[in-house]
């Protein structure tokens, strides 16, 4: 039980870590260097509200994965997370609480959007990967008992 709840906390630590680094990375020296080519300024001053989203909505995944929930429950939990993280942003960026938005931007809310939705789509292909591996194993350890 320890080393479930270590690697999630793991994980999560990791996804923390980048999260910050990252959203610092393209603050300090990406929004400076493509500051004037319109398309690329969009894309780096939306790049918080992307990454914060798809870092924050694969928060559960780890333990969902780990513990083994059916994925119609799994799917479920990311699927509200998804949906409140969304939700949190979009607010914080039309009428900012915690002052991190100064300036209201739609590309923000699209990006918010699309961090949400590539985090569902990443639970759905890590769940997809492991349960065929599962299939696979099994179908292995079927095999071996039958030559048995």
């Amino acid at each position: 039980m320890w080393h479930k709840r270590s690697t999630c906390v793991a994980v999560n630590a990791t996804l923390l870590a980048f999260l910050f680094l990252s959203v610092s990375f393209n603050k300090e020296y990406l929004r400076p260097a493509f500051a004037s080519t319109p398309a690329l300024s969009a894309f780096t001053g939306s790049y918080a509200n992307f990454i914060a989203a798809y870092v924050i909505c694969l928060f559960p995944a780890c333990p969902i994965l780990i513990k083994k929930f059916n994925s119609t429950k799994g799917m479920r939990i990311v699927l509200a997370t998804a949906t409140v993280v969304f939700v949190i942003l979009t607010i914080e960026e039309l009428a900012p609480v915690f002052g991190a938005s100064k300036v209201r931007d739609g590309y923000d809310i699209v990006a918010s959007a699309f961090g949400s939705s590539c985090a569902i789509l990443t639970f759905l292909f890590l769940t997809r990967v492991i349960s065929r591996k599962k299939n696979k194993t099994e179908l292995q350890e079927a095999a071996a008992r039958s030559e048995k």
